[in-house]
Order: structure tokens, then sequence, then C-alpha cells
């Protein structure tokens, strides 16, 4: 998008949440903690992962002495997210690299993580990945995740070790004493390299920090790979008496490594065009992998967002720092941590904006999966879907007008757009309109008989809604419809299709046209209404009547027998006064 980076989505509303007890961040922003190319703002947006338990203002201003912003205030009660991938991850995770330092050489620094390799003259040996950005966790599924790869990036990593040698070592023999001295020559990291699928893609010269910038090879499943080779070399010396008798040289190396599985992520979108019959337009564009939206005009003031948010974490295997030596370890909280951008499907849904006046979405293409929320980790507070959901990798909307070369397809990784591929000249679709209507055959006072009737409003040929000619290779889409009364009902070659009612009411028949990506001719909606009562024919009112005469006709018998008794005790008493 034209933003360089993203705004956090419903501050104000998450601000009046934050306020309750419940809410919060694991412990809020530290006096002096921010910075690393960030303002305070935006270094408070970064941290989903720690707890949230909120610090109220009064409570923070004492304890601190100094008040937080309303960014900051939120960010310690809930999650921020985003409606695009933000810088702010790369930013922070670029500064913070440059407190990333290695042991010494007794003392190798690693995360809990690494992978440590031994040999006879090195220990504790590792080259452990910090960053590779741009990229993005995406949350696809139950178990799922997938990290998406920037075609062009920066990789970052930390490569440390430590030397171990015999200490001098002194013997008594027959011929006088003997003592053996071991001494340092020389230790270096003698290369890294990066390699994707077994490639070398950079190099460099030996660095405990190495930073190599990459540009993938492909569009598919990838790995990369950290390489770093380590060289030690010692001095024996033997001394007897005082006299050296014996040196010699010797050398170890190992190589070490840490890979990331990933996928590379470059986009190429297809749209499509149509046009309505009241001049407005339709475009739709399908990708096939999690996409953030697309914009409509060169200022970017009519967009379109799929399901795809995003938010910001640290990397939590770099929480522990562990310093190893000789006589063990010790864990401190390190001086740098990296932070990753993720991605989500959020219960938001797709949206157009702005609302009411832009665009409006008209349809979703996708497939079902089920919620990622199990994927997320701890303390991670976000909208993220909690039931299945539609992967939206086709979107398409109904709009004023679109200007067709200011489109532009953003994706879920920070800094990648979509290559778009404009379809041939005169493909565009032109809409029709249908004309739907609704009449009542044949009723009685129990049921009714609706004919439906569906036909293109030009010329007059019948909708056939029985036959599917959608493009499948486009999109997947349902084939056309009416709904009506909870029912959905297809039109036979005629156009008609008939239901039958039992229950009394007024009926809105809505004609649910197919995708115009795959119909042809397509259609626009249109609706009508029917009404039925069992008292709208005359023979209703002589079932009414009936009925209603049938079931009085007790009740007018009690009377006559109740009327004639009366009657005849009346009689009996004035015949005996």
């Amino acid at each position: 998008m034209s933003h360089s980076y993203a705004v956090p989505i419903a501050v104000a509303s998450v601000l009046l949440l934050a306020t309750a007890a419940g809410l919060a961040s694991a412990s809020p922003p530290q006096p002096g903690t921010e910075g690393n190319g960030l303002t305070e703002n935006e270094s408070a947006t970064l941290w989903s992962h720690d707890t949230d338990n909120y610090t109220s203002e009064s409570v923070y201003s004492q304890r601190y002495g100094e008040h937080r912003t309303a960014i900051q205030q939120v960010a310690n009660g809930t999650d921020i997210t985003f409606t695009r991938p933000p810088k702010t991850a790369a930013t922070w995770t670029r500064h913070d690299f440059d407190d990333l330092h290695a042991g010494g050489l007794h003392t190798s620094n690693y995360p809990e993580n690494a992978n440590l390799e031994d040999s006879v003259l090195i220990a504790d040996a590792h080259a452990t990945i910090f960053a590779a950005q741009p990229s993005t966790r995406a949350h696809l599924a139950s178990g799922e995740t997938r990290t998406y790869l920037a075609p062009d990036g920066t990789f970052r990593g930390l490569v440390d070790y430590r030397v171990r040698y015999p200490n001098t070592t002194t013997a008594n023999a027959t011929l006088g004493n003997t003592s053996t001295d071991w001494s340092l020559a020389s230790h270096q990291i003698s290369r890294v390299w990066l390699t994707q699928d077994g490639e070398t893609l950079a190099s460099s010269s030996g660095t405990h920090t190495p930073t190599l910038d990459y540009h993938l090879q492909n569009d598919r499943s990838t790995t990369l790979t950290l390489h770093a080779q380590i060289e030690v070399r010692v001095q024996q010396t033997v001394e007897l008496n005082g006299n050296v008798i014996n040196a010699t040289t010797r050398t170890d190396s190992i190589t070490v490594s840490d890979s990331l599985d990933g996928s590379v992520y470059d986009l190429a979108a297809y749209p499509y065009y149509a046009t309505y019959p009241n001049g407005d337009a339709g475009v739709a564009i399908f990708q096939s992998r999690p996409w953030q939206g697309y914009t409509l005009t060169s200022n970017g003031s009519e967009r379109v967002r799929g399901v795809w948010r995003s938010y910001t974490a640290r990397h939590t295997n770099w929480d522990t720092l562990v310093s190893s030596t000789r006589d063990g370890e010790t864990r401190t909280q390190p001086d740098a941590i990296p932070v990753s951008v993720h991605a989500y499907p959020s219960r938001i849904g797709p949206v157009a904006e702005p609302v009411r006046t832009g665009p409006s979405v008209v349809k979703t293409w996708g497939i079902n999966r089920s919620s990622p929320a199990s994927t997320l980790g701890e303390n991670v507070h976000i909208d993220v879907v909690n039931q299945s959901y539609k992967t939206s990798y086709g979107v398409a909307v109904r709009t004023d007008d679109v200007d067709r070369q200011a489109l532009h397809v953003g994706g879920i990784v920070r800094g990648v757009n979509a290559t778009i591929i404009q379809p041939q000249e005169g493909s565009t679709r032109h809409l029709r309109e249908s004309n739907l209507t609704v009449s009542v055959l044949s009723q009685n006072d129990s049921a009714a008989v609706v004919r439906l009737e569906l036909r293109d409003n030009q010329t007059g040929a019948p909708i056939d809604l029985s036959k599917s000619q959608r493009g499948r290779a486009l999109a997947q889409s349902d084939d056309g419809y009416i709904a009506i009364a909870g029912q959905h009902v297809q039109t036979n070659a005629s156009g008609v299709a008939v239901v039958t009612f039992t229950q009394p009411g007024i009926y809105t028949a809505q004609y649910h046209p197919e995708s115009w990506l795959g119909a042809n001719p397509a259609y626009v909606r249109d609706r009508a209404s029917v009404r039925w009562h069992p008292l709208g024919t005359i023979q209703g009112w002589f079932d009414l009547a009936f009925t209603t005469g049938w079931k009085l006709l007790p009740f007018v018998v009690m009377f006559y027998a109740g009327t004639h008794l009366l009657r005849l005790f009346d009689l009996h008493r004035f015949q005996n006064p």
C-alpha cells in the first residue's frame, strides 16, 4: 500500500477496554527501553506474547515518574494489530542486532534452542539464525503455520564457540622432569555462508554476527541454511629439564549450521473486470497465497482487504541467553531480541473502505480452514477467528469506477506487492439485468403452489439455473439460485421453478446469480414478492365459514338444550305454586 507502515486497528475502542482491570501487557514499558530506531509509540506496539496485566496511569506515574501516551497505554492493556505488515519489527531487529555479542575465547553465548556441536578443541559451537527479513509468519490453520520470505532480504545470525585444550602438565621421569605446555596459536570463524536448498546465495569472511543480503531463486517451499566454519590451532610443546624436545601444532575445525524452512513470497495478481447495467464497475483479483488486499484509486482512497491482519511479537526462542564456560553455564536475559511479523485470519473478515460510500464486497473465494488460534502461542490477544474461516484467496467488489493503471495489490510480507497481469483488451464482462417474477399458481386452505420465472430482461430469454457453466479454474463459485422461504431453488430450461408453501405470509424471492467470472452471459440480482393466505380466495372464505360453523356446533347444541331445560323448569313451577 501507499503508506510505509500500517496504523493500529481500533485504538480508541481498545483503549476503553484497556482501562478494565482484566486487560494488559506483561509489564508496563519501562522508561528508557524505547528507541532502537522507533518512536515510543511504535516501540510500544511490538510486544505481543507479553502477559496482559494492565497498570493504571496513576500507578505507572507514581512508579516511574512519567506519563504514557495513549498508544502506550493501549499496548500495556492488549495487543495491537495492523491492517498491513508494519516495518517496525524489521527496524527494531536491525538496531537491536547491534547489541548482540559473542562470549570471547573461553565463553560461548547462545540461545537455549541453539544446536551445539563439540570437537576436540572446540566446545559449544553453534550458528543460530537471529532473523530473516522481510518475512511473515502466517498462522494458516490449526497446527499449521508457514514462514513467507520476501524474494530479497537480509539474513542475520550469531556464531559462537569456546576453545578448550589441556593445561600445562608436568611429570617426573627417570631421565628428569618433563612438562607439556599447550598454547593457543590461532582461532577464527574462517567462513560464513548462506545457502538455499544447498545452493550458496551469499558468503562473508568470518564474523560472530554475520549479516548476509540474499536474493531467493524460486517461488516455492524452500530451506535457508546459515553455515559457519570454525578453526582452532594450538601449539604443543614438550620440555625435558627445561629444554624443548618436541613442538607440534594441532589443528581442529568444525562446521555448524541452522536452517529455516519457508516459502518464497512472490506474488502475481490476475484481475478480471466487469461492467454493471447501471455503469458500475466490477473487479475481482485472485492469489493462491494469503494476501493483504488491493487499492482501486491512485491515492488509495478506495481499498479492499481480505481476511488477513498482522501483529508483531518477539522471537521467544531468544528469551534466554546462555553463557557457557568450562566451569558451567549461566543464564541471563539477552540485550538483543528479534521481533517478527505475524499474519492471522481476523474475525473482521473481508472489508471495503470507505464504509457505505466506497466499494462493496460482492464475492469472496477460498477454501474453508480451521481456526489457527492454537498456533499463536501464549499471551496473544487478538481478534483471530475462533472457528472455521474462508481464506479469501479471491475477492470481487463493485464500485463506481476502477482505475486499472492505479490498481495496487499488497501482500502479507512487508514490501512485497503483486505484479499485476492485466487481461487482454476487450475481455471485460458486461453484466445483464435479470427479471424475476413470482405468482401463485394454485392454492387451497392448506397450501399454495408458487411459480417463479426468471428471464433475461433485455431479450426475454429464460435463464436456466440447472446448468453450471462456471469457470472453475478461475474461482470456486456457487451455482446461481433463487432463495425463497429458506429454500434454494433452480429454474429449468424454461426459466421456471415451482415451490409449495403451507404457511401463509409474504414471501420474497431473491435471485443470486453465479459469479460473473464463469457465467456467460452473466446477470445481476433481482427480487420479487408474493403474498399468500387462505382467505385470499372465495373457497378460502367458504372453508373458513364451514370450519368455524362446524367447530361452534357443539356450543349451539348445548345452548339450545339449556334453553329448553330452563323453560321446562319454569313451567313446572307455575303449575305448582
